[in-house]
């Protein structure tokens, strides 16, 4: 199979949709061992997650526990040697391109090329009413991101008279993949994106989406390299690993994965299991 596989780190956001127990009272040392056990076992990639601040009304069911994303993977980025850094996923549409693109091409140049930027819409209004940016135009917002954050990682000079350095290592700068699974998130990610992040799966279900992005794409005339995701139920690694080629027979590219764990040590045993069965 040539289908990757990467995953959302634990400990760095702990909502209660996906936390288990032992993260409430693990540190940067057991963030580092798991992201460590993925390089080691041939993750294409690890996956941070992005809020700024969480309203006091969410706080019970999201926490207030959301690790800087850029800190989070620059501090990764030095202590992995293979593995890609993922923002999954980055709400460009409250920050300004320039900032967002400084970010990443940096990221870029200190990991040697392992950059990926995820962006989103984002869904809590009240993070974009503290910051004073529009909730609700958040989509035209984020279109306009991505096409600016493009050309600045694209050319130096993107800004008129106002250059940035250091520059992506990658050739064409740092992919963008695109996440969410609406039909206006699923035609960004095809007409703006390199790549798409579902999250959650879509109304019309996975081969249906994966057929509107080509359609879409074939459409505006867009031939360059895609990655289309995928998320896979939750499991242990050999139910999780039997499943790969079903979504790679999909036509799907990269796939994350969760496996349920009661501490550090049993989830970086289910990662460099799962990596020994995926590779098989």
């Amino acid at each position: 199979m040539t289908i990757e596989f990467g995953i959302q780190l634990p400990i760095q956001a702990q909502s209660t949709v996906f936390v288990e127990e032992w993260e409430a009272t693990a540190s940067a040392a057991e963030l580092a061992a798991v992201a460590q056990s993925c390089d080691r076992a041939g993750f294409a990639y690890v996956a941070v997650c992005d809020h700024v601040a969480i309203p006091r009304s969410r706080a019970d069911a999201m926490s207030t526990t959301w690790y800087d994303t850029i800190a989070t993977l620059g501090w990764l980025a030095g202590i992995t040697e293979h593995v890609r850094l993922l923002s999954h996923v980055y709400v460009a549409a409250y920050r300004h391109p320039l900032q967002t693109a400084k970010a990443f091409a940096t990221l870029d140049a200190l990991s040697n090329g392992r950059a990926i930027l995820g962006v989103g819409a984002g869904h809590v209004e009240e993070e974009f009413d503290v910051l004073g940016v529009s909730f609700h135009e958040r989509g035209r917002l984020l279109d306009e991101s991505i096409d600016a954050v493009r050309r600045a990682l694209r050319d130096e000079w993107a800004a008129g008279d106002l250059g940035q350095r250091p520059r992506p290592v990658q050739d064409g700068g740092v992919p963008i993949w695109v996440g969410g699974s609406s039909p206006a998130a699923i035609k960004r990610a095809a007409l703006r994106g390199d790549g798409w992040l579902p999250q959650g799966p879509p109304a019309d279900g996975m081969p249906a989406a994966i057929e509107r992005i080509s359609r879409l794409r074939a459409d505006a005339g867009r031939t360059g390299p895609f990655t289309v995701g995928a998320f896979a139920m939750p499991g242990p690694p050999e139910k999780v690993a039997g499943a790969l080629g079903k979504l790679e027979a999909m036509g799907v590219d990269q796939v994350q994965v969760r496996f349920p764990s009661t501490s550090c040590a049993d989830l970086c045993s289910k990662i460099e299991q799962f990596g020994d069965l995926a590779r098989k």
